[in-house]
């Protein structure tokens, strides 16, 4: 656990996980946004198994101006006896994280990256679960030169009547993407829209929808975890960030 410091609060630092390989770096840096839970154990397992895959891994606590995480009172596994009832608690916090504090707090946590010196120069990966998802695809159209990779699995709140809309924003995005949506996720109408707003983009992306699936499906923590998704959802994504990564540092390297 670490703190990292936010411009718009300097007295309250946010709190935020790292996990990263030992041993020789620097390592490609991946900053990766939770679902709406927050930062708890099962992110921090995610974390680990991505350092182990040689990156070192972000993970901030989305709700930090709420207190330190666990933000919630979690339980260790969340069934659908106590779900609604988390979710009803966890709204407003979702609610209260406008678009202006998260590129607030995006800034923070790649300049963050930026000093590592653990971490690569160059550009890095963003990953994001649940609403995590919609804040990386914020995170990559706000910063195109920074960020080379975006993913996001089970996504929420990618195509929205809001003027900022994610799915409004795609243009700025120089990164490639990969969406795994449960068969949950988007309504066909949405996801259309989403489609559409990539392609007239240009935007190099992948959205598949992950058969059989429901919405949370990484998750082991809850009753929507799929293993045989979770495990395609790391193919998916340990080949975006290798294929992106590795290129990026390549030619950081290259240029220097």
């Amino acid at each position: 656990m670490l703190t990292i410091p936010m411009p718009d609060n300097p007295d309250n630092p946010a709190d935020a996980f790292a996990a990263f390989p030992e041993g020789d770096g620097p390592h490609p840096g991946v900053l990766l946004y939770a679902d709406a839970f927050g930062l708890r154990p099962e992110l921090e397992r995610k974390a680990r198994e991505l350092a182990g895959h040689g990156c070192y891994v972000l993970v901030p606590n989305l709700f930090h101006r709420h207190g330190p995480a666990p933000v919630l009172d979690l339980p260790a596994f969340i069934g659908e006896d106590v779900r609604p009832g988390l979710i009803a608690r966890v709204m407003p916090l979702v609610e209260a994280h406008t678009s202006e504090r998260v590129l607030l707090d995006a800034e923070a946590y790649l300049a963050f990256l930026a000093s590592r010196q653990e971490v690569a120069p160059g550009p890095v990966g963003v990953v994001g679960y649940c609403i995590g998802a919609a804040l990386a695809l914020r995170t990559g159209a706000a910063h195109p030169g920074r960020v080379a990779a975006v993913a996001g699995f089970h996504p929420g709140f990618l195509v929205t009547k809001a003027p900022d809309s994610p799915h409004r924003l795609v243009a700025e995005l120089t990164a490639r993407v990969h969406l795994g949506l449960s068969e949950q996720d988007m309504s066909p109408a949405s996801l259309t829209e989403l489609v559409r707003a990539l392609d007239d983009a240009g935007v190099d992306h992948t959205t598949e929808i992950y058969p059989g699936t429901v919405h949370g499906y990484t998750m082991s923590d809850t009753e929507a975890f799929d293993a045989a998704a979770l495990r395609r959802h790391w193919d998916d994504l340990l080949a975006l960030l290798g294929d992106t990564l590795r290129g990026a540092r390549a030619d950081a390297e290259g240029g220097s």
